[in-house]
């Protein structure tokens, strides 16, 4: 196939419209950044804490509707072992922002903290946080390397470009307009990009629906034709890894730094909750398109198609079923339509996942350990230094591995089972400290590794009940495995806070044991719950502290 230039043109003209709008966004930030006094961290990092409504939908929509989302849930629906059952992203997610809206969105907001770290650098110190703070930056580089990998893939597919050079090219343009503005370069184009996502992936269903080569979705959806019904099955002895996936999805993602960026840049509790509630509703339809393409790959004849035999699901690409599908069922110009709203959906999510990480390593490491008396040029230029390193990180592993989903549930993963038990029980819980902290940490992070992961190919050292094969011949739990983890981890930071306070309340130890120095930190709980400028000197003030202090717009 040659190379296919008009398409070119497209994603060029496409490129730079977000790259303008990202150049304009950054020149906003600068006029913002000039009505404050003081420290302009803040401005780059939330917006000024004073993102408009429409805005902090369309943006938070958009980071959670990216490359992954789009071809991961034609991924799974396509592959034929299986189904529309598993492509969970959409209903997860609505379970993630209304758990989100409804219990985090307040004790963060209510804290005006910086980033989802500031809790746990303030409760239990700054040796802690940072070895807490790692599995979200991994997390994050992984988002990365997802959405380039969805990109690199597609535009190797229609437009016969090297994969090399397709995620070289996105990953540039998005870390130009990251570092350019902030969150309002981030903001603003990924109003754009949601707005193409929505456009391109409706206009392509109908043409995907109507190509002769594929039967009627309705008649393959239960019934074995070209291959296995495209609906999929859940069988009892599959019910728990089903569960899991779900659990999975739904917690894992409010354990995410890029969450409660959009939820701290709201102006209020109220616009951050309404942001998450509509955020929902979009997630859902901009789901359905996938399905349907999904759905027609599951039933399409192959074999009159140019794509021919093997199948691509038997070429073991069906990682990149949504391309190939455009690519085969649909006129050229339509195909480079869909090209647009993957690549407007890996924008949207890899710039998200850049300033997250630069975000905590920023705030929470550089600003509050390294240099405390770092001047607001400097951190300016450590955020910048950041989302290079991170992007060029990301960039990297997408060298590894071709399968969207395989970067997706790993770093979720870690999110979920490492990270949502620690932030449940720091935000939620008083009795959590940093003894109970740091084993549940340990206890999570050495349990997921023993448990093995066949995506990664590490085979399980703890085979829960119902270790078996799957259907890819690949050594699998389908006991709910993590979930039980992300329990075991949880209960052990309850109950070992709980002993650790016991014992150094009562006597039992020395004082100069307590390397957290809960003792200390617990006489003053109740009323420094109730205003915390009742005892100022009790710990240091937090990145937010010091920029509510010195920052007034």
């Amino acid at each position: 196939m040659a190379l296919n230039v008009p398409g070119l043109v497209v994603m060029a003209v496409f490129y730079l419209l977000i790259l303008g709008t990202g150049i304009w966004a950054s020149m906003r930030s600068k006029k913002e950044e000039k009505k404050c006094t003081g420290d302009g961290m803040e401005i780059t990092l939330l917006a000024g804490r004073n993102i408009n409504l429409l805005v902090g939908i369309f943006t938070l929509t958009a980071t959670w509707v990216g490359g992954g989302f789009i071809l991961g849930i034609a991924e799974a629906t396509y592959n034929p072992t299986l189904g529309a059952v598993w492509a969970l992203m959409p209903v997860p997610y609505v379970m993630t922002f209304f758990l989100g809206g409804f219990f985090f969105a307040k004790p963060m907001r209510e804290n005006k903290y910086v980033t989802m770290m500031d809790p746990f650098q303030q409760k239990y110190g700054n040796f802690l946080s940072s070895a807490l703070i790692f599995p979200a930056l991994v997390a994050d580089v992984l988002w990365v390397a997802r959405t380039l990998v969805s990109l690199g893939g597609t535009m190797s597919v229609i437009l016969d470009l090297s994969y090399i050079y397709s995620i070289i090219i996105s990953s540039v343009v998005a870390i130009i307009y990251t570092l350019l503005g902030g969150l309002y370069s981030v903001a603003y184009t990924d109003v754009i990009q949601l707005i193409l996502i929505f456009v391109s992936l409706w206009v392509c269903v109908p043409f995907l629906m109507t190509n002769p080569h594929s039967l009627d979705i309705s008649l393959t959806a239960y019934n074995q034709t070209f291959q296995a019904p495209w609906v999929g099955t859940v069988k009892l002895d599959e019910a728990g890894k089903w569960f899991d996936d779900f659990m999975l999805l739904a917690l894992g993602g409010l354990a995410y730094q890029a969450f409660y960026q959009r939820i701290l840049s709201a102006s209020s509790y109220t616009q951050a909750q309404v942001t998450c509630f509509a955020s929902s509703a979009f997630c859902l339809v901009l789901g359905i398109p996938s399905i349907l393409i999904g759905a027609v790959a599951a039933s399409t004849d192959w074999n009159s198609t140019l794509y021919g035999l093997p199948t691509p699901y038997e070429r073991e690409q069906a990682g990149s079923i949504l391309p190939i599908a455009l690519q085969f069922l649909t006129p050229p110009y339509i195909s480079v339509i869909g090209i647009g709203a993957v690549a407007a959906a890996v924008m949207s999510s890899m710039d998200s996942a850049l300033l997250s990480s630069a975000s905590m390593f920023s705030s929470n490491i550089y600003k509050n350990i390294i240099r405390k008396q770092a001047s607001d040029r400097e951190m300016q230029w450590v955020i910048r230094i950041s989302v290079v390193v991170v992007g060029l990180a990301g960039t990297a592993l997408t060298f590894l591995d071709s399968s969207v989903l395989v970067f997706w549930l790993v770093g979720v993963d870690m999110s979920y089972t490492i990270m949502f038990p620690q932030l449940v029980c720091v935000l939620f819980f008083k009795v959590s400290n940093g003894y109970g902290a740091t084993v549940g940490y340990l206890i999570g992070i050495i349990m997921r590794i023993l448990s093995g992961e066949p995506l990664i190919g590490l085979p399980p050292a703890i085979r829960f009940p119902g270790c078996r094969m799957d259907a890819e011949g690949k050594l699998t739990q389908f006991f709910p495995f993590r979930t039980l983890i992300m329990v075991i981890s949880l209960v052990s930071i309850l109950l070992f806070s709980w002993l650790a306070s016991i014992i150094f309340n009562k006597g039992l130890l020395s004082e100069r044991w307590d390397v957290y120095k809960i003792k200390r930190k617990q006489k003053p709980t109740a009323k420094a719950t109730q205003d915390k400028r009742t005892n100022p000197e009790s710990e240091e003030p937090s990145v937010s502290k010091q920029l509510l202090d010195t920052t007034s717009c």
